[in-house]
């Protein structure tokens, strides 16, 4: 086994998660949602993985089906216990069980995580009588360590979920994920429900936890500003599939693919006085049923060529510390490339210098 591989606590291999689409009264299949469409991705000891994309890329459907809350439809999820991978799709009831203890998630409304006719007490006490803890002396001291990370007050597990602010839900739903000492967390957007000030509170808090306690963190998001806060390295997904990696520093210094660097133009700018050049790009996102051949972000990338249309790019290594993207400007077998200069602050001056082709 390499270091690399040592290293990592979770390596996905070409996963793929497609929903049947069915009409009619005898529930025909006419196509599939292709939500995760082969990943592939490691996912290393410590560290914080942020997950980024336009809504609809399938950043949560990938979480969910590594927690295994959704079946994938192929491809392989393998967990390092204690030095041996194993596939976690081909895992047993009394294997997933055991394994949904070391990875637990973190949903993105606390509203509706919470079972609103019960105690939270109750919602506390009853992961940890399912995963073993017998007496209520061990438990009680269990949910008071995890409270006291979160500031919550103790006399606070009395209450029902609707005596709490948003803020206070999403930290106890934080607590409860940690209350049976996970290796790895998977946060789905979960600040993304909270008031701009309760925000800042909860990322400074996970941060606190992830240090305390040597946490993995799977940190899913559309807000580039907090996923760049809190994370190491940086997916970004279009359309089910991953067209860049990086840490996260370079992927916000210098940004590869035209997808990332379009999102990364939309981030506001605290400062009036510096404008920054926005790229919009054209049309909408095609549906994950029917998507484009080849590469499926050509029908609205800026610098789209013929090979785009036919190829599907390989996700390559095409910078330093391991910035991978997935774009047919990066391959020195493609010619007539666009020309791609960067200003220097993440926004991108774009050249077309291979066609007069109309799109």
């Amino acid at each position: 086994m390499s270091a690399d591989e040592k290293n990592a606590i979770i390596q996905i291999q070409n996963l793929k998660t497609w929903f049947l689409v069915t009409k009619g009264a005898f529930k025909k299949v006419v196509g599939y949602v292709k939500a995760v469409d082969g990943v592939s991705l490691k996912v290393y000891k410590g560290e914080a993985l942020g997950i980024v994309g336009e809504s609809g890329c399938g950043k949560s459907t990938l979480g969910k089906t590594i927690m295994l809350l959704e079946k994938p439809t192929g491809g392989k999820i393998l967990y390092n216990d204690n030095g041996t991978f194993k596939d976690v799709t081909q895992f047993n009831k009394q294997e997933t069980f055991a394994f949904r203890k070391k990875v637990q998630m973190v949903f993105q409304d606390p509203y509706s995580a919470l079972n609103p006719q019960k105690k939270i007490y109750t919602s506390f006490e009853e992961p940890l009588k399912v995963h073993g803890v017998k007496t209520q002396e061990e438990r009680e001291a269990a949910m008071q360590k995890v409270l006291k990370m979160v500031n919550i007050q103790p006399e606070y597990l009395m209450r029902y979920p609707h005596q709490f602010s948003g803020g206070q839900r999403q930290r106890l739903c934080i607590a409860r994920a940690l209350v049976v000492k996970p290796d790895v967390l998977i946060c789905d957007e979960p600040v993304s429900a909270l008031d701009v000030s309760i925000q800042a509170q909860v990322l400074n808090l996970m941060k606190d936890i992830q240090k305390e306690l040597h946490l993995t963190y799977l940190f899913i998001a559309h807000d580039l500003s907090v996923v760049q806060y809190m994370s190491d390295r940086i997916v970004v997904m279009y359309l089910g599939k991953i067209v860049e990696i990086a840490d996260s520093k370079s992927l916000y210094d210098d940004p590869l693919h035209p997808y990332t660097r379009a999102l990364l133009s939309a981030i506001p700018v605290p400062d009036i006085h510096n404008h920054k050049k926005r790229i919009v790009l054209e049309g909408e996102t095609p549906s994950p049923i029917r998507k484009p051949s080849g590469c499926a972000f050509h029908s609205r990338c800026p610098n789209r060529m013929e090979i785009c249309k036919t190829v599907d790019p390989a996700l390559l290594h095409r910078g330093q510390n391991g910035h991978m993207v997935a774009c047919h400007l990066y391959d020195d077998k493609v010619e007539g490339k666009s020309a791609v200069k960067m200003d220097g602050k993440g926004s991108a001056l774009e050249e077309r210098a291979d066609s007069d082709e109309k799109y």
